[in-house]
């Protein structure tokens, strides 16, 4: 009996070992020739945040997909179910980023997509709430003053719109067009069906988005962009 045991407890602890390090599919992490046992702590909060970013950018991009498919459906089963997907990825991801800002209050690129998930589900107020918070950490963060504008346009605030297009052509304007193409749809969308908007200022927003137009188009070549296309 006792010779038999001493193979099978060389098996347990080689099986052992094999389920330490080589597990999960991966390589198994280097330990720089020491041995260190380092591999084994717990990641840092951060790290984890990290991680959690970039699995919510992943579901951003998954859901930013669908969603252009499902413009192109042409029929409405198809585009529905389509678009049902792309909603259950941006909530997944909205997961994603709200551990994220668990772990690390002070990621503002965190805040910034909880507040892009948040909109991407028709969650506006909510979206708005977490652009503020991304503004607060980074003052001056293109990419949130771009999405906030663009959940502004949700909820038909045009005057916050326009003013969030005036600070991005001031100092982005590749984000500034982004922002101006959003507007020239939701005037498109808004003709035949204004909803709350009277008419009267959707005619001023369109002729202020026309203006704004004819202004970039004009200025063009004097931004960085411009000047680098002439040569």
């Amino acid at each position: 009996m006792r010779n038999f045991l001493k193979p099978v407890a060389m098996s347990i602890l080689l099986t052992a070992s094999w389920t330490a390090f080589g597990a999960g599919g991966g390589s198994m992490p280097s330990t720089g020739g020491g041995g260190s046992a380092s591999q084994f702590e717990p990641r840092s909060p951060e790290e984890t945040a990290r991680l959690a970013h970039n699995a919510g950018v992943k579901g951003v991009e998954k859901g930013d997909e669908l969603g252009a498919d499902a413009a192109r459906q042409t029929d409405a089963k198809k585009q529905q179910k389509t678009a049902d997907k792309a909603r259950s990825a941006y909530a997944t991801a909205l997961k994603k980023f709200t551990r994220a800002t668990e772990l690390h209050p002070t990621m503002y690129e965190a805040w910034n997509y909880v507040g892009y998930t948040n909109r991407k589900l028709g969650n506006y107020q909510e979206a708005l709430i977490a652009y503020d918070r991304a503004l607060n950490l980074k003052p001056g963060y293109a990419e949130a003053i771009e999405y906030r504008g663009h959940a502004y346009l949700g909820l038909n605030r045009l005057d916050d719109a326009k003013q969030s297009y005036l600070t991005l052509f001031a100092g982005n304007r590749k984000l500034a067009a982004q922002l101006l193409a959003a507007m020239q749809t939701w005037v498109g969308d808004h003709r035949g069906n204004p909803g709350p908007v009277d008419g009267a200022s959707l005619d001023a927003f369109a002729s202020w988005v026309s203006e704004r137009s004819a202004i970039a188009s004009q200025t063009a070549g004097l931004t960085r962009e411009g000047a680098s296309a002439a040569w």
